[in-house]
């Protein structure tokens, strides 16, 4: 969603928010009942709980958001750019003061699953507790066993938000959360199997895939919080990435992989079709790589049973062989970006773009440079990918920046080169997209980390 998109849901949101409010006051200032509500703590979870609820931490990818490569796991801080202005992730570690020390079993889930602090104000929906509605009892009790016995207590106070008043007051949060935050754990389908009701959990729950694979609405809310819309993980732009889609769509989507390209990318974080890369990198680095195989393999099979959209994904791609030869030495000069594609690019990708197997992925027939929106291709030529980290070795293979060598045109050009060729659709770059992302975004760092969780 872009910054002028947001102004204008502020605009028509915060006046009916603030002319209603008398009426709804009840909706804001109650307390959302938890299924916990009563429950007394238990004082010594057994070793069995806490490993589970460490799991399901990896699963949910706590890690990720609420901590920071120069800080402890889970003591919160690092920052998240949004058009209204920049949110911090909040320390979650049992420090009573600071952390959520003092938080019960109900507190825990309130906030967890419907993102509501224990002091009563409402949480951003960075946090994904649209997702983690679904989440089951069991997965939350175990959850919080973890977190208050086996995460170490870290002292670090929680930054403020630099979001501006007026559009930086919680209470509208409770009428977003009345109109499109789900709140009922996840509910089986009796006639699917259940290895796809296992990846169902995992993919609309813990795993929020949704969060960024599904396109927001005016509200930046998602559109859709299961597969009953096939709006669920059709492909979303969100930071900076485009999250292409993660169902059958043959061009933008997962139409062209096997439940075994699936797992093989979740578990290795490559496979023939691409590497992981942007927000996905860091998704694998410290969540999808430590699920089961049995875990990996629902997902894989859960997504798969997703239908593309053909009328929005158009025909199926077929690699064009015929692009190579605007790249021959005696026709470079007419083709704007194929000298710089040669230079830059071919060593890896190969000068047929179809990339070095699982090592480096190909550009033809690629979601990024199949899909219309063209941010993934500017940000990742830009700034480069994070450091893929699997089973602790660092990658050999990486996408290195570009932003110092090559000028707004020549990206341009180069990008629109690469999306318009060997049968890509994805469209032309124009220099103000780039510009526009320069100065907004900043190099990927090279020093990626998976972050121990204890």
């Amino acid at each position: 969603m872009t910054k002028r998109t947001l102004k204008k849901a502020a605009a028509i949101l915060l006046p009916v928010c603030l002319i209603a409010g008398s009426s709804v006051a009840w909706v804001v200032t109650r307390t959302p009942s938890s299924p916990f509500d009563g429950v007394a703590s238990s004082e010594k979870p057994s070793a069995e709980l806490i490993a589970r609820g460490e799991y399901v931490a990896r699963l949910s990818d706590c890690v990720a958001c609420h901590s920071t490569p120069r800080s402890a796991p889970f003591a919160g801080g690092l920052e998240m750019a949004t058009p209204m202005g920049s949110i911090f992730a909040t320390n979650i570690t049992p420090d009573k003061e600071t952390g959520i020390g003092s938080y019960s079993l109900a507190d825990f889930d309130r906030a967890v699953r419907l993102g509501v602090a224990s002091d009563g104000h409402r949480l951003y929906p960075a946090m994904p507790y649209p997702s983690y509605g679904k989440l089951s009892q069991e997965d939350v009790s175990a959850l919080y066993a973890y977190f208050m016995h086996a995460v170490p207590a870290v002292r670090q106070e929680s930054k403020h938000s630099e979001i501006p008043w007026p559009l930086n007051m919680r209470w509208p949060l409770a009428l977003w959360n009345a109109v499109f935050s789900g709140t009922d754990s996840f509910q089986p389908q009796a006639s699917r199997d259940p290895q796809w009701q296992r990846g169902a959990y995992i993919v609309q729950g813990p795993g929020h895939c949704g969060s960024c694979h599904t396109p927001r609405g005016l509200a930046m809310n998602e559109k859709a919080l299961d597969d009953s819309s096939p709006l669920y993980l059709s492909g979303a732009l969100l930071d900076g990435w485009y999250a292409p889609s993660l169902r059958g769509d043959s061009n933008t989507g997962l139409g062209r992989w096997s439940e075994g390209d699936v797992h093989q990318f979740l578990k290795t974080g490559r496979n023939k079709h691409a590497v992981v890369f942007g927000s996905m990198a860091e998704a694998f680095n410290n969540s999808t790589q430590f699920m089961t195989d049995d875990d990996l393999k629902a997902v894989a099979h859960y997504l798969k049973s997703l239908p593309g959209d053909p009328e929005r994904d158009g025909p199926p791609y077929e690699y064009d062989a015929a692009s190579n030869r605007s790249l021959a030495l005696d026709q470079r000069a007419n083709f704007p970006g194929a000298q710089t594609f040669m230079a830059k690019c071919s060593s890896c990708h190969g000068e047929d773009g179809r990339g070095q197997g699982q090592w480096v992925p190909p550009l033809a027939g690629s979601a990024s440079s199949m899909a219309k929106e063209n941010a993934s291709s500017i940000n990742v030529t830009l700034n480069g990918s994070a450091r893929v980290v699997a089973d602790g070795v660092p990658d050999a293979y990486r996408m290195p920046p570009f932003r110092k060598q090559l000028s707004d045109q020549e990206m341009a050009d180069v990008l629109t080169f690469v999306r318009t060729s060997w049968g890509n659709r994805g469209g032309g770059v124009k220099p103000d997209e780039v510009k526009e992302l320069r100065e907004r975004t900043s190099p990927a760092s090279s020093n990626a980390i998976i972050l121990q969780m204890r």
